[in-house]
């Protein structure tokens, strides 16, 4: 059956109103922007012929009940349905997991679709189309907040796509399920932002045929391929980081084939801030000496201290070329060992902000 469809893509809005803006030193986001970021999302979107909204976690900043608020009572507005999950901005501590839901029942979280108290939910946002929200949200032992999948859901998940009772599945999940940056799933810094049994979810999602997953959390614009799943890991960077994004994507299946065009967009300007992006480069550019020394002194590299200061005024943007997607580095004066390194974070097919998927097609690209 010939399907066609528009959706949006918003992610890790962190919205904060102003009264409970969490100031920290080593806060990386603009959070105080994060309110006029949205609305200049939404005006465009406004002009669009939207079929839904995905919001893929992290809606607030630290889940806080009057963002919750204040973004719920903003959804209802919209002329359009709006499917929601929780990030771990959203869930900082186990008890606020039973008060997520409460403030999102008319998005995604149905009384009689969702499961009970669960972070989790399946419904149809089209006909023959379902969308299946996630929670990757969960504390260890030790308490620590790690992104991971208990068994019970992925038993729940499993019965769900064996009623094969939709032509086309949509998945989103906070934490991404694929690698978004080079060696992702054992460095240190990017391992948390990676759902920790992300091959058993994947395993399940291609017996099932499912081609793509919406993620956030990392803050970065990049789009990954797996042969081994035929699975695309579709990540969309935060509203309140470099460099602002959110995507348009229109699904088609007809006699051509299934596909998927994505295509990226910035929020380029606010009222606070008439040149957003120039003024939101700069700020992670001013933030970025701590976090790139400890990529150059840390392993894999341990460059001595001296040497690394000489290197980070060329690393000054590195961040923020990987957030804005498509990045392809060159450090050809650097000691071979960090210019591998660097280089080695260029991104590889497929395009990360404006691309058609095929979704049939299966190309090994990573």
């Amino acid at each position: 059956m010939a399907l066609k469809f528009k959706f949006a893509i918003a992610s890790d809005l962190h919205i904060a109103l102003p009264h409970t803006i969490w100031q920290h030193p080593a806060r990386f986001h603009l959070v105080e922007y994060s309110i006029p970021a949205f609305e200049e999302v939404l005006s465009h979107l406004a002009t669009l012929d939207l079929d839904f909204l995905l919001l893929p976690g992290d809606l607030t900043q630290h889940g806080e009940p009057e963002n919750h608020q204040w973004l719920a009572e903003r959804l209802t507005k919209l002329p359009y349905p709006v499917y929601v999950i929780a990030g771990n901005h959203d869930v900082p501590r186990v008890e606020t997991f039973d008060q997520f839901t409460p403030h999102y029942t008319k998005f995604g979280f149905n009384e009689g679709i969702s499961e009970p108290n669960k972070l989790y939910y399946e419904c149809e946002v089209l006909p023959n189309v379902r969308l299946i929200g996630l929670n990757s949200n969960r504390f260890d032992e030790e308490g620590q907040q790690i992104g991971w999948i208990d068994d019970e859901q992925l038993d729940w998940l499993q019965t769900v796509l064996d009623r094969q009772d939709y032509e086309l599945n949509l998945v989103t999940i906070h934490h991404n399920v694929l690698e978004h940056m080079h060696d992702q799933s054992r460095n240190a810094l990017g391992k948390r932002y990676m759902l920790g049994n992300n091959q058993q979810l994947c395993e399940i999602l291609h017996r099932a045929n499912v081609k793509m997953v919406f993620t956030g959390h990392l803050h970065v614009q990049d789009i990954a391929y797996s042969d081994r799943y035929d699975l695309y890991d579709i990540t969309t960077g935060s509203l309140v980081s470099y460099p602002h994004p959110y995507r348009v994507l229109n699904y088609i299946s007809d006699n051509l084939g299934d596909r998927l065009e994505v295509e990226s967009f910035r929020v380029k300007s606010i009222p606070e801030q008439a040149d957003f992006l120039h003024f939101s480069r700069e700020w992670m550019g001013n933030h970025s000496h701590p976090f790139v020394l400890r990529l150059l002194t840390h392993p894999p590299l341990n460059l001595p201290l001296e040497v690394a200061e000489k290197l980070t005024p060329d690393l000054r943007y590195f961040w923020a070329y990987i957030a804005d997607g498509d990045a392809d580095f060159h450090f050809p004066h650097f000691p071979k060992v960090a210019q591998e390194y660097f280089e080695a974070f260029s991104d590889v097919p497929p395009k990360d902000n404006n691309v058609t998927l095929n979704l049939k097609r299966s190309l090994t690209m990573r």
